[in-house]
């Protein structure tokens, strides 16, 4: 297989969706913790890499053997194996490949850590097989922008945040005779949740945006997503809510002290984000303006890990 030819498979410029979470969630914990456990680090973003275009890989070969309408751009020019001709042993391999090493590089952070990422990790594998495969797809009904948002915008920066603290500071597992208890600093868990919500409610912005556009192929291929429930219209106003949402979120946080004071940057993005999120829902087209979805989430994403690197630095030479 060709390098163009993979990287259409894995739809390498989507994995920002899974590089910003995770260099956020490395950052934050760097912030409050004041060091670096750099090796960690890098298994992870191994593996995750791994994980994400496998999962990519598989979505795009799902589609491709349930497509029922076989023509127009959704068909024809977003779906690799299609427009490149890839054979199919080929994308088999790649899965497989890109699967395994992941597993691997995987068990290696689970023996440089603890249990707690085993767990997470088989929980975030299993979302991201039945996501795009199995007799009812996740991303083939209405849950599809929950998981996506929920498990890429949160699970990540929970995990690269978890691997950056000693075993026992965020949760913490005992053994009182015949009883299991487990201790969880529920205020700095909660905390990380929600100044994680941005990094959620853009990646489920792009998968709302991507369904909005492609409504009526999805109806004809049997994808029966949240749009086909609530409407087009409906739709594009839960869209722009989102948005609005996320910037809420920053607001409070830096409000509150749980983001720096120079997380202003990430607030800063409002204007260029409210220009490109009116152009998409004023005409949503898959080909001409789905782009901008996910041109507001990595303003939003750079703004955020912009000013968390900027944090950091000054905490340093401070």
């Amino acid at each position: 297989m060709k390098i163009s030819s993979f990287l259409k498979l894995v739809e390498i410029q989507t994995k920002v969706a899974s590089v910003f979470p995770f260099l956020f969630g490395t950052l934050y914990g760097i912030w409050l913790r004041g060091s670096f456990r750099w090796q960690p680090a890098a298994i992870m973003f191994l593996s995750l890499l791994c994980i994400d275009m496998a999962t990519t890989a598989v979505n795009n070969y799902m589609d491709f053997k349930r497509a029922i309408r076989r023509e127009g751009y959704g068909y024809e020019e977003h779906n690799a194996i299609v427009k490149d001709q890839v054979e199919i042993d080929r994308v088999k391999m790649v899965i497989i490949t890109l699967l395994g090493l992941g597993l691997i590089l995987g068990l290696i952070l689970v023996w440089m850590t603890d249990w707690i990422v085993l767990a997470v990790g088989v929980i975030s594998a299993g979302i991201g097989v039945l996501y795009s495969y199995g007799p009812v797809p996740i991303s083939r009904t209405p849950l599809g922008e929950v998981f996506s948002g929920g498990f890429m915008g949160i699970l990540i920066p929970f995990l690269a945040f978890y691997i950056q603290f000693p075993i026992g500071t965020l949760i913490e597992v005992g053994w009182l005779a015949d009883w299991m208890t487990i201790g969880i600093d529920y205020r700095l868990l909660l905390r990380l949740i929600v100044v994680s919500l941005p990094f959620a409610v853009g990646i489920a912005n792009i998968m709302l945006a991507n369904n909005i556009c492609d409504l009526e192929d999805d109806l004809e291929n049997r994808r029966y997503t949240m749009v086909a429930y609530i409407g087009r219209t409906h739709a594009i106003a839960l869209y722009q809510h989102l948005a609005v949402a996320a910037y809420g979120v920053m607001v409070i946080s830096i409000a509150v002290g749980w983001l720096p004071v120079f997380s202003v940057i990430a607030v800063a993005t409002g204007l260029p984000v409210y220009k490109l999120t009116r152009d998409f829902c004023e005409r949503p087209d898959k080909k001409e303006t789905f782009i901008n979805a996910v041109k507001s989430f990595v303003l939003i994403a750079a703004g955020m890990v912009l000013s968390m690197g900027i944090a950091v630095t000054y905490a340093y030479y401070s």
